[in-house]
């Protein structure tokens, strides 16, 4: 028998259930393991059940769902909430909500609301909320991901990481890049400090006065940062910051992990790079910055120096973040990175197919 990849889902949360009783698991099993192509001899002997089970259960599946599952069970007071409700539950969480419902995602009130509209269901939303903590289901928080098709993925990977586990012996590996349109927000009424029993507090609204342009250079051997605010953000500009970060290691092989935007690619740049051979560029795949060892001190700048911050022009900001560099670079210490390439590589093959999967039963 055919399913879809909606029924797949359903009968898979049926049968992994913790709640669903051991015969209407064990039902669910019969029909999901049809659908996967197995022989009916196979699934009946592996189940221990006869044949014409085997038989009855797929075609009561294939008249009523998951409701032709129940059967008829003797003795005992029957579930205030059928397993195939649970399922169902779960199944609709883990998409997103139907075209003409003007939501985004599901809240439980909004979900309980929905099968009781369409599909006549009745439940309350207390009764999905436990669904979703039992089952680790948060619709209401969300992330980013993206996945590289840079063709040359494996090879880039395999470059960067190498620079970081193994750099070459009496070399010095870079990390640069920048960070841009960084904002220099005022706030319309002064903070207040933490007090006992109360966070520290701000108004919400504020006032713009301007922005700055960080570049950044991390000595992935030391951990030491050096660092340069810019008005403006172009080629030009990254070469210069280029040359004042490879001044200090003159006489050594530099090599250099960097993204790339075109600003890293100019004609000069590249002219550049012709008359000092001792500087070379490693690339990180595209769409893939986070291999780049800048971008995890750049979280703990944004973190620890500039979200919360009160800046009453861009000068002030510029000052933070250069006061922020001194103050790291006192007790630098270089990350510890310990992800090989087979890790990295691993692990983004598997988000790809979880991707396309999850993907796949949200279209249907």
């Amino acid at each position: 028998m055919e399913l879809s990849v909606e029924q797949t889902a359903e009968l898979r949360e049926l049968v992994n259930s913790r709640d669903a009783p051991a015969d209407m698991a064990t039902r669910g099993r019969i029909v999901l393991w049809s659908g996967e192509g197995r022989r009916r001899k196979d699934i009946a002997e592996l189940l221990g059940v006869s044949l014409p089970t085997v038989d009855r259960w797929k075609r009561r599946y294939a008249e009523l769902g998951l409701a032709g599952l129940e059967g008829d069970r003797p003795g005992g007071a029957r579930e205030q909430v059928p397993a195939r409700v649970r399922a169902r539950v779960i199944a609709l969480t883990r998409m997103t909500p139907p075209d003409g419902t003007g939501l985004s995602h599901w809240s439980t009130r909004e979900l309980a609301k929905y099968l009781k509209r369409v599909e006549n269901i009745t439940v309350s939303w207390h009764y999905i909320a436990r669904i979703w903590r039992e089952e680790g289901l948060k619709p209401h928080r969300s992330g980013t991901f993206k996945i590289s098709k840079d063709p040359a993925f494996a090879e880039k990977v395999t470059d960067v990481i190498g620079l970081y586990l193994d750099p070459p012996g009496g070399a010095v590996v870079l990390s640069i890049d920048e960070k841009t349109q960084i904002q220099a927000l005022d706030r319309t009424q002064p903070v207040l400090p933490v007090a006992f029993g109360a966070s520290e507090k701000r108004t919400a609204d504020y006032v713009r006065h301007g922005t700055t342009n960080l570049f950044a250079a991390l000595n992935v051997t030391t951990g030491e940062v050096l660092g340069e605010c810019k008005p403006s953000r172009n080629g030009k500009d990254f070469l210069a910051f280029l040359k004042k970060a490879v001044k200090p290691h003159a006489g050594k092989d530099i090599h250099v992990v960097l993204d790339n935007l075109s600003t890293h690619t100019t004609p000069e740049v590249k002219e550049w790079l012709a008359k000092n051979p001792h500087v070379h560029f490693h690339f990180t795949p595209v769409g893939s910055s986070w291999l780049n060892q800048i971008e995890i001190w750049f979280g703990l700048l944004t973190r620890q120096s500039i979200r919360r911050g009160t800046f009453a022009s861009v000068n002030v900001l510029i000052k933070q973040i250069r006061d922020y560099i001194n103050t790291w670079n006192t007790t630098a210490k270089p990350f510890t990175w310990t992800a090989t390439a087979g890790d990295v590589l691993a692990k983004v093959r598997l988000v790809a197919t979880n991707a396309k999967k999850l993907v796949n039963n949200n279209a249907n």
